[in-house]
């Protein structure tokens, strides 16, 4: 029996995951010890809906869990509640943003590199149909040389929960998980609530729209090749579970798929969006070292 612990469980991905284990029965060798937030409402609800013990802190179980899941709203949470079981060498579950500042984002995976724990998680959108669709595309060309593409997310520029790193990387993680995780240039453009940024690849330049206008599931993307231009809305319907059967995978000992310098790739473009928000400049990442 795998024992895991679920932190920052406001989030809907909390509901869903404890569905799979207990509800749905998907996964019944998980053992949830205890859900935490801050949100002591938050908490207490998940506690009554699933029968799980609410923990008094996010450090209670360190040593005692086979993994951790943290779907923290806030990027500043993320960092926090897991480090004190990075020692442990527990795979983790890490929901977007990994963290909102370059600097943590690094010292959270030097730590985790340095302990060996196998980290997934961030957007669920890279496990949408479409977004694997377009990939296979770009990767072999098989409509041909591609000429442009853009995807459109929602945006909560002003969220409590971090500002515009809450929820703005959705719509990077469709754009990096098709075309990479290292655009050489960044330009963005802030209209209200909206935000447009031009990202320059080797290959194309890429456009993710995202703005406050748009509810919350609505995701589009287009992808245009000197053969056909494709351009639909992506549907989730069955990413969650994709999501965390990829933690269950490290928890049952399977490698990690991703590297711990594009893990965190989507916190270093975030930010230049931020700053060419504010400087009016176009921006180029900063080296990732880990």
């Amino acid at each position: 029996m795998y024992k895991i612990v679920i932190l920052g469980c406001e989030n809907s991905h909390a509901n869903s995951f404890l569905d799979f284990i207990i509800k749905d029965k998907i996964f019944t060798d998980i053992e949830v010890l205890g859900v935490y937030s801050e949100s002591e409402e938050a908490m207490q609800k998940l506690s009554e809906e699933y029968g799980v013990y609410a923990m008094k802190s996010y450090d209670e179980f360190v040593g005692q869990v086979d993994g951790v899941i943290n779907t923290a709203r806030h990027g500043d949470n993320h960092y926090k509640y897991c480090k004190p079981y990075i020692e442990s060498g527990v795979p983790m579950f890490i929901d977007k943003p990994i963290t909102c500042t370059e600097e943590e984002a690094v010292t959270f995976m030097k730590e985790c590199k340095k302990n060996k724990v196998k980290v997934c998680g961030g957007s669920i959108l890279v496990h949408a149909p479409l977004i694997q669709k377009f990939k296979k595309i770009v990767k072999n060309k098989t409509m041909g040389e591609i000429i442009n593409a853009s995807f459109k997310a929602p945006l909560q520029i002003n969220s409590p929960h971090g500002g515009i790193h809450f929820y703005i990387q959705h719509v990077i993680s469709m754009m990096t998980e098709v075309f990479g995780y290292y655009p050489n240039e960044i330009t963005a453009l802030r209209n209200g609530v909206s935000v447009t940024a031009t990202f320059n690849y080797d290959t194309c330049n890429v456009v993710a729209y995202a703005s406050g206008n748009l509810k919350r599931w609505d995701y589009e993307a287009m992808l245009a090749t000197e053969k056909k231009t494709v351009f639909k809305a992506v549907n989730v319907k069955g990413a969650s579970l994709k999501e965390f059967k990829s933690f269950y995978s490290l928890l049952k000992g399977g490698r990690q798929k991703i590297s711990y310098e594009d893990f965190i790739a989507p916190v270093f473009i975030i930010n230049a969006i931020v700053r060419s928000l504010e400087t009016g400049t176009t921006q180029k990442l900063n080296k990732i070292e880990i």
